[in-house]
């Protein structure tokens, strides 16, 4: 066993980082496959050098490295009990880029879609587009030779690798890439291990044999997802090994070995000209799997650019997805089967006749009662919905959970319906209804059986159907590895898939490659046992945890961790668009991700033996960054909420090692504040002091919201009452009632010119700053107190809206799990509104009257507040703020603004809170005309957008006020 001591010694010894404390191990003992290994340390090496000190520590001590980008490995690649190496946070550059040639080379840190991004002004783009693509990297997608729903147009990773700069086992530098078979031989003849290297793949593959057998065993090649083993079959098309070929290229062999053979470093890819400026997707619908898959050969026909299946049970994933929900725009009816068919052209009355042409075969061989098509930017939205089908089957409640194992196998698109009626007897056999989607044109469906691998009989399950269908794709000369790799659960397999003879070759060239097994042990030869070392330890007495809010709709807060399936999406950079997750944005680290969070909190709340398994450390740093926007809730296809858990964390953790005075400070804001508004101007001028900041532990920098000189309550309450009829409750939520004074103000105006009675009625604060805090119990009582407040008041007739966004949606969100009367707390949620929410409904329904607001010209744009984007969305910001006829609105793909409450005034977090800003909002902000007004109905982010860019932007009501003639 290592010593810390040692470690520390390497973590000294290089430019990057070496980590080995418990949090960090335990970030990188998954990925999103069914396994688990608590790894030696995880690396974070900054360049060439640090990645040779490392090899030589593992050569050394006779450990494994395991190289890793983004993590979303179905397969267990990056799973291991060596160093974990992730090179995703320091190896991110574009080394260069040569337009002409149409190549680039690039570190394998590189986000896929990020590549894209910067290609596109150049008319050119990497084709392999695989589900992940908004997070996953290059290094990545090099390893598993990754393919993607446009494979079928664009080819595979290693179809687009020109060259691998890699160390190898000894620490030499080499580059792989394209020669002639002469320089080959020169090679074989050199005394390094380079050198061997060659030799070795020469020895092995000009003996005729061995060729015959290849050939023989290897994948039919009309299957171009093929990731099994090592791509031995690729460099038979060398004149020197049976082929025709004059060069070869033992870069194609690195692609799809999962690190097992050398460290990359860089990688130069062949880039493809973007497609055809327009398509059509026709989204045909089908009552069976199977009229389907028949119906993939007869739409092949046409030059397709996707062809894609999801199924049934795929599509009811996403229907209780706030994020997913909205895709599902082109759907009729309960299909058991979509087909998402693409076609392009050059101008869109071209794409028109190939839709219909296609749409006519269909009907002309009676496949599909529904052929929608999908236009422009909504085509983005089927693949959206299509991609996250992956994170979306965490949806599944329970412990049954759609599992990787069988998911990657690739047959001839012809033996496609035969193999998977095949399939679906097995199923039936086994009393299993798998899950069926992906990539039906290229003839790889992600086939995944329903297990809980927390019992042993499934378990048991796991490997049988796995075993089995192993078989099944022998027998069609299938792929069992068609792009998401071998890794763990498939390796094993290999000699069954390739025969036994061709396995031992591939042993002998991994010797050749790295004779001491540094690199990524277990994965590919000398495989670890799938059914092993798996994520839940099999038949255990599961915990049981207490908690104050109520988890019942996951069955329990660790089950709602466990939906967490690692698919990484939190991961997604600035250019993705969306808010997850802000925190991992600023820092780049694992540790800030929405995964991180979950995991660790399934970690210790499995494994745990405190009384209070909440009591840890590792829990208080890695929820410590968490802004709880609620980003996860919505954006995260699993729907795992981190907002609610941090808050469930600090309740319990509190309660043991207790509460700050800060956070009482925060929390009980409500209390102070009223004492504040005793005398307001004198509170003013002295908590914007520096030592009343210092004292309350708020960053100097920052600036302390300012008392009204009157609350909200106290003016109403002196104010004539409304003679209108149609009566709506406003929510006098603390933030306008102590600061926002003004807005409330023309939040009457507003609705006395439009006919409406508003009212306040006493009740409660919302209870925000509490929960924020993790102070549950004061939340509870709050909670409570207003739903028996609202309970007999509040109906579709006489609704409840609010201003702060943050406070009238805790109705919606945090009161159904706090309330004792649940019951009650559902039917208000029903009927409670933002602002922006309830005037657009009325607009919707013809009872607001538009001729009131100004014909004037403004230019407006939009910053959602985070809450809002989550539990509600900005379309109904957008739709009021275009009442006024020419009014031009926008909303700004800003993510989170980096206040996040108390958050971004805390002396600790403010830098990040800035940085958050800085990373989408505060530029765009800044880039606007001063003469376009910013809009956001967030309180914090008001004040963020002014401490960040000194622009002052106003509430959508303030802004409809202002508009009335």
């Amino acid at each position: 066993m290592i010593q810390n001591t040692v470690l520390e010694q390497l973590h000294q010894s290089l430019s990057g980082d070496v980590l080995f404390d418990s949090l960090h191990k335990t970030l990188y003992a998954t990925d999103a496959s069914v396994y688990r290994k608590i790894p030696l340390a995880v690396a974070f090496p900054k360049d060439a050098k640090d990645l040779k000190t490392l090899i030589y520590f593992a050569t050394k001590n006779k450990i494994t490295l395991i190289p890793r980008t983004a993590g979303t490995s179905l397969a267990g690649q990056c799973v291991g009990d060596g160093i974990v190496v992730d090179v995703s946070k320091h190896f991110t550059n574009m080394i260069s880029f040569d337009e002409a040639a149409k190549t680039i080379k690039l570190e394998p840190g590189i986000v896929r879609d990020s590549l894209n991004v910067y290609l596109k002004p150049f008319g050119l783009f990497f084709g392999p587009n695989t589900s992940t693509s908004n997070r996953c990297m290059m290094g990545g997608m090099v390893g598993n030779n990754s393919s993607g729903s446009t494979s079928i147009k664009y080819g595979v990773t290693r179809d687009k690798v020109l060259e691998i700069d890699a160390i190898l086992s000894d620490g030499s530098s080499v580059v792989f890439k394209e020669i002639t078979s002469a320089a080959f031989i020169n090679k074989t003849k050199e005394n390094t291990q380079e050198g061997q290297i060659y030799k070795s793949i020469f020895d092995e593959l000009s003996n005729e044999k061995n060729q015959q057998e290849i050939k023989n065993e290897f994948p039919k090649e009309t299957i171009h997802r093929r990731c099994t083993g090592y791509a031995v079959d690729e460099l038979l098309i060398s004149d020197l090994f049976g082929g025709t070929s004059p060069t070869i290229n033992v870069a194609k062999l690195l692609a799809g070995s999962e690190g097992t053979l050398a460290f990359s470093t860089a990688i130069t890819l062949q880039l493809d000209a973007l497609p055809p400026a327009e398509s059509i997707m026709v989204c045909t619908h089908f009552t069976s799997i199977n009229e389907s898959l028949l119906a993939t050969v007869t739409a092949m026909n046409h030059n397709l650019y996707n062809c894609e299946l999801m199924d049934k049970t795929i599509l009811d994933c996403t229907k209780n997805n706030r994020d997913l929900a909205k895709n599902r725009f082109f759907l009729q009816g309960d299909p058991e089967a979509i087909l998402m068919l693409e076609v392009s052209a050059n101008t869109l009355a071209e794409a028109e006749v190939l839709a219909n042409n296609l749409i006519a075969d269909l009907d002309k061989n009676n496949f599909g009662y529904y052929h929608p098509k999908v236009y422009g930017k909504d085509i983005a939205k089927v693949h959206y919905l299509r991609k996250a089908g992956l994170g979306a089957l965490g949806n599944m409640i329970g412990d049954k959970k759609a599992v990787a194992c069988i998911e990657d196998t690739a047959v001839a698109l012809e033996d496609l319906p035969n193999y998977i009626t095949e399939f679906t007897q097995i199923m039936s056999n086994y009393k299993q209804n798998a899950v069926y989607y992906a990539h039906a044109g290229a003839g790889e469906l992600h086939l995944r059986p329903i297990l809980n691998l927390k019992k042993k009989e499934d378990v048991v399950l796991f490997r049988k159907i796995t075993t089995e269908t192993a078989l099944l794709v022998k027998k069609y000369k299938g792929s069992f590895s068609g792009e998401h790799g071998d890794g763990i659960v498939r390796a094993e397999f290999i000699p069954l898939m390739i025969g036994e003879q061709n396995y031992q070759l591939l042993r002998r060239i991994k010797k050749a490659f790295d004779p001491n097994n540094v690199f990524n042990q277990g994965k590919i030869t000398d495989a670890f046992a799938m059914d092993e070392s798996l994520r839940y330890e099999i038949d255990r007495i599961e915990p049981e945890i207490a908690t104050i809010q109520d988890f019942s709709d996951s069955e329990g807060i660790l089950k709602l961790a466990e939906k967490c399936n690692g698919s990484g999406d939190c991961r997604k950079p600035v250019e993705a668009g969306g808010t997850m997750c802000p925190s991992y944005r600023a820092t780049k680290n694992e540790k800030d991700t929405t995964r991180a969070r979950a995991n660790t909190l399934r970690e210790f709340l499995t494994n745990s033996d405190e009384v209070n398994k909440f009591n840890h450390k590792e829990l208080k740093d890695v929820f410590d960054l968490c802004l709880s926007c609620k980003a996860c809730a919505s954006e995260c296809p699993s729907n795992v909420d981190i907002a609610t858990m941090k808050a469930e964390f600090l309740y319990q953790y509190q309660e043991t090692n207790g509460y700050s005075f800060r956070s009482k400070l925060f929390a009980n804001n409500v209390k102070y504040n009223k004492l504040g508004s005793i005398a307001p101007a004198l509170t003013n001028a002295i908590l914007n002091t520096p030592f009343a900041k210092a004292a309350m532990g708020v960053a100097q920098k920052r600036s302390v919201p300012k008392l009204a000189s009157k609350t909200l309550k106290s003016w109403y309450k002196k104010q004539p009452k409304s003679t209108h009829k149609k009566i709506v409750y406003l929510f006098c939520d603390e933030f306008t009632n102590f600061y926002d004074v003004a807005i409330g103000k023309d939040a009457f105006s507003l609705f006395e010119k439009l006919g409406y009675n508003l009212q306040i009625i006493a009740h409660e604060e919302s209870g925000r700053s509490f929960i924020s805090k993790g102070f549950l119990k004061q939340a509870k009582a709050v909670c409570n107190l207003n739903v028996a407040t609202f309970k007999d008041i509040i109906t579709a007739e006489t609704p409840l809206i609010g201003i702060e966004p943050s406070a009238i949606l805790t109705f919606r969100d945090e009161y159904i799990r706090l309330a004792d009367d649940k019951a009650s707390a559902e039917k208000i949620a029903e009927n409670i509104f933002t602002f922006e929410e309830f005037l657009a409904k009325e607009v919707e329904k013809g009872d607001l009257d538009t001729s009131l607001f100004t014909a004037e010209a403004k230019t407006l744009k939009i910053h959602g507040h985070c809450h809002q984007k989550a539990l509600s969305g900005t379309h109904a910001s957008f739709q009021i703020l275009n009442i006024p006829a020419n009014y031009k609105v926008t909303i700004i793909n800003s993510g989170c603004c980096g206040m996040a409450g108390s958050f971004g005034y805390e002396k600790e977090h403010y830098e990040l809170s800035m940085q958050v800003g800085e990373d989408t909002l505060f530029p765009k902000v800044r880039n606007t005309p001063i003469e376009t007004e910013i809009v956001a109905a967030g309180t914090s982010c008001r004040h963020q957008i002014f401490d960040g860019t000194k622009r002052v932007a106003k509430h959508p009501i303030t802004i409809l006020k202002e508009a009335l003639v």
